[in-house]
């Protein structure tokens, strides 16, 4: 049995000590966050905080992990309310959004140390790859978010996680079957 604290919860994993941490997340706990995408920690989109560092689950171990603090995307703030995920909305950073919950996740330990980073740490921290290449959006994110925490900027808050499917269905026009249509 591997004991860590993961989301602020104790956590007694019952699994192979050399599995990754990625894993005991995703299947043991539920956290589907963070993402598989390497599985040797080049890509970052498992990304964690563990103990206040920015770390790729795919690479540690749950022995590694024993008796250590684990923050996971889903813990940041339930609500969205976190300066990084409200500068990421407001800023339009994703586009397919896998990579995103790791580079969030990097970007708030990096505001954490540096409250308003320059290009260069911000390159230097968040090494994610993101197909996409949203990476000029990622740094103006990381700076607004930073304007944030320091109270400099405000933003409106993200809409809320969950979209009442009557809402939802408002947004979308009605669609015309074809018979219906005008030639």
């Amino acid at each position: 049995m591997v004991a860590l604290t993961v989301n602020n919860q104790p956590v007694d994993y019952l699994m192979d000590p050399d599995t990754p941490l990625l894993w005991a997340l995703r299947d043991a706990s539920n956290l589907t966050g963070a993402k598989y995408g390497c599985g040797d920690g080049s890509c970052g989109a498992c990304t964690v905080d563990v103990d206040g560092a920015a770390v790729r689950a795919c690479t540690m171990s749950l022995a590694e992990a024993e008796g250590r603090f684990v923050t996971t995307i889903e813990a940041l703030s339930r609500d969205r309310s976190h300066p990084v995920q409200q500068a990421w909305v407001s800023n339009q950073v994703p586009q397919c959004g896998f990579c995103q919950p790791g580079m969030i996740m990097a970007a708030a330990i990096l505001l954490r140390r540096t409250a308003r980073p320059t290009d260069t740490e911000i390159d230097a921290a968040i090494t994610n790859l993101c197909r996409c290449g949203t990476y000029p959006r990622v740094r103006d994110a990381i700076r607004r978010a930073g304007a944030v925490q320091s109270g400099a900027e405000t933003i409106a808050a993200a809409p809320p996680p969950r979209i009442d499917p009557a809402d939802a269905a408002a947004a979308v026009p009605a669609l015309t079957p074809p018979e219906a249509r005008q030639p």
